[in-house]
């Protein structure tokens, strides 16, 4: 499906209700399967969600979890701690290009029986559940948080707990304090010191529920809207001032670019200021990589000049989405460079009109781009690509008066 977006009236209000957080319902639902007892509040309506849910849920032998990326990390330390069980693991085409192999060499080196029905390093994997009764394990801590949430998660599990020592610099370190914390609200002891981190073996949980916050990333568009219109009064809920997530750090960055956030009981107001806009921003997104895009094309929308870095891990997502947004950056005309983990664009607007962004089968593409609708027409290849985490992303937008139409 083709959209073609548009809007003309630079100023925008209205309230957005934004589905659960896929990353805090991916780690409560493998939490739930692994200990039971407790109901889960605002889920979220992905799709990512809704294959985790059937993947656990699931008794048949193959497990397909599509593009699902964060699925294929915690089920593989699920389903090889799952005594008895037999399961082929698999995905689509580009699930399959996506390395894998730090993870089953860590689970393995717990007694993981794990093999790779294709290529070394890659899905389809045959995995043989098992007692792991080994309580150490170390692996690098520089490419994926995934990999090692989906330790701690199944290390609670083990009759030892685990014990994890991360080698080299560690990436995104909120999604690991925010699987700590998930756990202590269990009830599960844990700590997190230096290069190591040690997990308790899981008691009795008493929680009877756990209510997930809406997603931050969801949140990053609007407030990209909000830094590109004239101005803005939006509302969106529900979110909490002290989050686990990572991109909550989007409250921050953006007063760079004169979007002030306000705190509201459950929801957050965001409002376009009065202010001369920079020549220049750098940030630093190690810890928070999946709102780069977002920024990107704020940046550039608003002809600032940026510099994003701690970007590897985005070499290994959905897309390469560093190559990705130099290509459909400069098909919108901008100047933009980018190497193995940073991204550079000049300040520089000459807006192309009636673009065709294609989004590489990455929902990230076409939500990031869809704010740039402020300053030109736009068209994104793949529509329905949102749904991965955000299946109301096309109507909230119409809700705000954009004008969509299928071509």
């Amino acid at each position: 499906m083709i959209l073609l977006l548009e809007q003309k009236e630079p100023k925008l209000s209205g309230d957005i209700k934004i589905t659960g957080s896929k990353s805090e319902s991916n780690r409560l639902l493998l939490l739930q399967a692994l200990f039971g007892n407790f109901k889960i509040k605002n889920l979220s309506n992905s799709n990512d969600s809704e294959v985790m849910q059937k993947a656990l849920a699931s008794k048949e032998k193959t497990v397909d979890i599509h593009h699902a990326g964060t699925a294929m990390r915690f089920l593989t330390a699920y389903f090889a701690a799952f005594e008895g069980r037999e399961t082929i693991l698999t995905g689509s085409s580009r699930m399959q290009e996506r390395p894998i192999k730090l993870l089953v060499d860590a689970l393995r080196d717990l007694g993981a029986d794990i093999t790779y029905l294709k290529n070394e390093g890659y899905a389809p994997l045959y995995i043989k559940g098992k007692k792991l009764e080994k309580n150490k394990v170390s692996l690098a801590a520089n490419v994926s948080s995934q990999y090692i949430s989906a330790l701690m998660m199944v290390g609670a599990s083990m009759p030892n707990g685990l014990e994890i020592e991360l080698l080299g610099q560690i990436t995104s370190v909120p999604y690991i304090e925010m699987t700590r914390s998930l756990l202590t609200q269990l009830g599960i002891e844990s700590s997190f010191k230096g290069q190591l981190i040690k997990i308790a073996p899981a008691g009795k949980s008493t929680i009877p529920e756990m209510t997930v916050e809406s997603d931050w990333s969801s949140a990053s568009y609007f407030y990209s809207l909000a830094a590109l219109c004239d101005s803005a009064k939006l509302k969106i809920s529900s979110y909490k001032e002290n989050s686990l997530q990572g991109d909550s750090v989007l409250a921050e960055l953006y007063t760079k670019l004169g979007v002030k956030t306000t705190f509201l009981e459950n929801a957050v107001l965001l409002e376009k200021e009065n202010k001369p806009k920079p020549q220049r921003v750098a940030f630093d997104l190690a810890n928070s990589p999946d709102i780069a895009q977002t920024i990107a094309v704020t940046c550039y929308g608003m002809g600032v000049a940026c510099d994003l870095t701690g970007l590897h891990t985005l070499k290994i997502k959905e897309t390469d989405r560093l190559e990705a947004l130099k290509a459909e950056l400069s098909k919108l005309g901008a100047n933009i460079s980018v190497t193995d983990k940073s991204l550079h664009l000049e300040g520089v607007t000459n807006f192309q009109s009636e673009v065709t962004i294609k989004t590489y089968q990455d929902h990230r593409m076409a939500m990031a781009f869809a704010p740039f609708a402020l300053r030109a027409p736009i068209l994104f290849e793949d529509a329905e690509v949102v749904n991965k985490s955000y299946p109301d992303f096309w109507n909230d937008f119409k809700t705000l008066g954009f004008k969509i139409k299928e071509v």
